[in-house]
C-alpha cells in the first residue's frame, strides 16, 4: 500500500469575511508542517454580501445558504486551481484539502445536544471540482462530545510554536483566540473576545471601508475610557474557559448598546474598539498565564501596525517589560497564513486518524478525530 503524499492544502475564510487564504503545506510523519506556497483571494462583492446576510436571520435562508455554500465551493476550487498552477502540481499530488467553510452560526453555549456550530460550504462539490479528497466540518465532532468546537488551532500552535519558554499565541482574526503553551502544564486555549470584527464593522458602517488599514483611522481618535469600561463589563470577558464566541455575540447592535445615547466621535469609537481588543487579550493572558514570556501574534490583525504598537505599549504597563510581543513572521510563518496551515494540518490529522481537538481547550469529554471526508 503506497503511503500518501505529505502535501496538503488548507482553505480558510474567517469571521472577518475578507476572502480566502489557500496554503500548500508539506506535513511530515510527526506532524511538523512547512509552508510551500500560498494564494489569497478576495471574495466577490456578491459572495461577501450573501455570506454577511446569512450572519443573522432572514427570509428564505435554506435556499440562500445553499446557494452561498455552492458559490463558496466554486471560489475555493478557483483558489486551489491557482495554487496548484503556481506550484506546478496536479490534483494527484495532494493528499487532501482541509476546508474550514464560512461560519454563519456559532451557538456552542446552548445545552448539550442542543448546541451547534455551522460552517457553510458544499464540500462534495469542492471534491468534485478539484478531484481531491476534501475534509470539512471539523467542529461538529467536538461539539457532539460536549465541547465548544472552538478554538481548534491550539493543537497546531502546540505543534509549531512550543519551545522551552512560556509562550502564548494570539490569533487576531475577526475573533481573537489565545493558545497558552506553558513549559510545565498542558496546552490551554480559548476565544478571548473580538479581534478585528468590531473595528471592521464600525469602519464599514461609518466610512464604507472593509477594514481600517494599519489602524490609520483609529490612530486619529482618542480612547473613550467610559465606553471602554462599559464594554469590558460584558459577561463574556469574565467567563472562565473553555469558551468560544463569534458574530452571534459581538456585532454592531452590541456596540450600540454600550454607546447608548452618548455622543462620541466616530474615530474615538474606533480607537476605543482597538483598545478593547488589546485590553481583553492582555487581561486574558494576565489572568490565565501570567508567567508568559513571549506573545506571538498572528492573523490579519498582526498587519495592523497601530494595533501592534498599542499592544506593545499596554503590555509594558501590565507585564512590566517581562512580555515580548512578536509576530509569527519571526517563526517563519506569515501571520495571515497560520490558520490556513492549521486546517491543512487538521486534514492531515484526519487522514492519519489522529485526534486533533484538545479537551482542555474546548471542554470536550475526550480527544476526537475531527472532520468528515468527501472523497474525490
Amino acid at each position: 500500500m503506497n503511503k500518501p503524499h505529505p502535501l496538503y492544502i488548507g482553505l480558510m475564510s474567517g469571521t472577518s469575511l475578507d476572502g480566502i487564504d489557500a496554503v500548500l503545506a508539506k506535513i511530515e510523519k510527526a506532524g511538523d508542517t512547512s509552508l510551500l506556497g500560498s494564494i489569497s483571494l478576495a471574495f466577490s462583492p456578491e459572495l461577501r454580501k450573501a455570506l454577511l446576510d446569512l450572519q443573522s436571520p432572514g427570509p428564505n435562508e435554506i435556499h440562500r445558504e445553499n446557494q452561498a455554500a455552492n458559490a463558496l465551493a466554486l471560489a475555493y476550487a478557483d483558489a486551489v486551481k491557482q495554487l496548484l498552477t503556481q506550484a506546478k502540481l496536479s490534483a494527484s499530488d495532494i493528499s487532501a484539502i482541509g476546508a474550514h467553510g464560512q461560519t454563519i452560526r456559532h451557538q456552542a453555549n446552548l445545552a448539550h445536544h442542543l448546541a451547534y456550530t455551522h460552517q457553510t460550504l458544499n464540500p462534495a462539490l469542492l471534491a468534485e471540482l478539484t478531484g481531491i479528497d476534501v475534509i470539512a466540518d471539523f467542529r461538529s465532532r467536538d461539539l457532539a462530545a460536549g465541547g465548544h468546537g472552538a478554538p481548534l488551532v491550539p493543537a497546531f500552535h502546540a505543534q509549531q510554536f512550543a519551545a522551552d519558554k512560556n509562550i502564548a499565541v494570539l490569533n487576531l482574526g475577526g475573533i481573537a483566540n489565545l493558545t497558552l503553551l506553558s513549559k510545565d502544564t498542558e496546552v490551554k486555549g480559548f476565544d478571548c473576545g473580538p479581534g478585528n470584527m468590531l473595528m471592521d464593522a464600525w469602519i464599514a458602517e461609518q466610512q464604507g471601508h472593509a477594514f481600517d488599514e494599519n489602524g490609520t483611522w483609529a490612530s486619529q481618535g482618542k480612547v473613550n475610557q467610559a465606553l471602554l469600561a462599559r464594554m469590558m463589563t460584558d459577561s463574556f470577558f469574565a467567563k472562565a474557559p473553555p469558551k468560544s464566541t463569534g458574530r452571534d455575540d459581538f456585532h454592531l447592535e452590541w456596540l450600540q448598546k454600550y454607546i447608548g445615547a452618548e455622543n462620541i466621535n466616530s474615530e474615538d469609537v474606533q480607537a476605543t474598539l482597538l483598545q478593547l481588543t488589546v485590553d481583553s487579550s492582555l487581561q486574558a493572558v494576565l489572568r490565565y498565564a501570567p508567567q508568559t514570556q513571549i506573545l506571538i501574534v498572528c492573523g490579519g490583525g498582526a498587519r495592523n501596525t497601530a494595533l501592534l504598537d498599542v499592544f506593545k505599549a499596554r503590555a509594558k504597563e501590565i507585564f512590566k517589560n517581562s512580555l515580548d510581543i512578536m509576530t509569527s513572521d519571526m517563526f517563519g510563518i506569515d501571520p495571515q497564513l497560520v490558520e490556513g496551515l492549521a486546517f491543512a494540518w487538521l486534514a492531515w490529522a484526519h487522514k492519519e486518524k489522529r485526534p486533533a481537538n484538545l479537551p482542555a481547550v474546548t471542554g470536550a469529554k475526550g480527544p476526537r478525530i475531527l472532520g468528515a471526508c468527501y472523497p474525490a
